[in-house]
């Protein structure tokens, strides 16, 4: 199984796991670190998870359908949390739950494409 069918999942999920790394980084910054902490933690799960489901992918694995429902999990998970940050005005979480509603857009594709 090529990759290339994969490619347009890939680039989401590298672009997702970029946007809650630096989202999480943002956080680390804020005055409340500890009312964060829940939007640290998806961030870094979910930036670990799509990091994986791309690599995967790359492979053209077999496995790529089942990582992706994973991530796709993940990432609507770290989505929800993010919005809550975002309605308050925090820039990073609009980003990162916006990179995280398309990557898991883009990974429920292949998890229910098999």
């Amino acid at each position: 199984m090529s990759h290339q069918k994969f490619q347009d999942c890939i680039d989401a999920c590298v672009a997702c796991a970029v946007a809650c790394s630096h989202c999480a980084t943002e956080c680390l910054k804020e005055e409340d670190v500890k009312m964060m902490a829940r939007c640290i933690q998806l961030d870094l799960e979910c930036a670990a998870l799509c990091r994986a489901a791309a690599e995967v992918m790359s492979l053209g694995s077999e496995y790529s359908a089942h990582l992706c429902r994973i991530c796709a999990d993940a990432c609507n998970a770290c989505a929800e949390e993010c919005e809550k940050h975002a309605e308050m005005g925090m820039e990073h979480c609009r980003e990162c739950a916006e990179a995280c509603r398309a990557c898991a857009a883009a990974c429920e594709q292949i998890a229910t494409a098999v």
